[in-house]
């Protein structure tokens, strides 16, 4: 797709000084309510400073999901959210947002192939209640078989971080330096 395609498809969405956003493809004044419907409806946008044209669409979709956060059924438990929050400023926070995001990927798929599974054996009857009935009753399985893949990825993350180590210390033994000191520390 080119440049063009993909700014005609893009729809723009622009914030003003007094908090509304207005929706350019609309020519109408929407809600965060509204946008978290593009968002479900998978459409594609982008929402910039009005005066600036600074991109503000991760602070629009993070007040999205503060306000889901705050409702009734929280996603995130204040553990995660604690644990999320120690990794800004980490040598690791390039990482973990990759991480999180693969992972997130990863279970739309599974999520996708379970629904065209279900298409496939109860056809388009299997509405959005017997989704849910179902989803309750497979719930405890569910949760085992993401447990499962959550001890296999840490245990393949140890694997990849012992490798790396021993790299590591391969590429520095040709270097003349002492463990936890200075070069030549230990002689006299």
């Amino acid at each position: 797709m080119t440049q063009a395609q993909t700014g005609a498809s893009l729809r723009l969405i622009k914030k003003y000084p007094n908090r509304r956003l207005y929706d350019t493809r609309t020519s109408t004044y929407i809600t965060l309510a509204d946008v978290k419907q593009l968002v479900l409806a998978n459409e594609e946008f982008q929402v910039v400073d009005a005066k600036s044209a600074e991109d503000l669409t991760r602070s629009i979709l993070l007040q999205i999901i503060l306000e889901e956060e705050s409702g009734g059924m929280p996603m995130f438990s204040s553990n995660m959210l604690s644990q999320i929050i120690r990794f800004y400023g980490h040598a690791m926070q390039g990482i973990m947002g990759s991480y999180l995001e693969k992972n997130i990927q990863a279970f739309m798929e599974i999520q996708q192939r379970m629904a065209e599974q279900s298409k496939g054996l109860y056809g388009s009857q299997f509405g959005p209640e017997a989704w849910t009935q179902f989803m309750n009753v497979q719930t405890p399985m569910l949760q085992n078989m993401m447990n499962n893949y959550i001890d296999q990825s840490k245990n393949l993350f140890v694997q990849m971080q012992d490798q790396m180590q021993d790299q590591t210390r391969a590429m520095f033994s040709t270097f003349p330096f002492t463990p936890g000191g200075t070069p030549g520390s230990g002689r006299k």
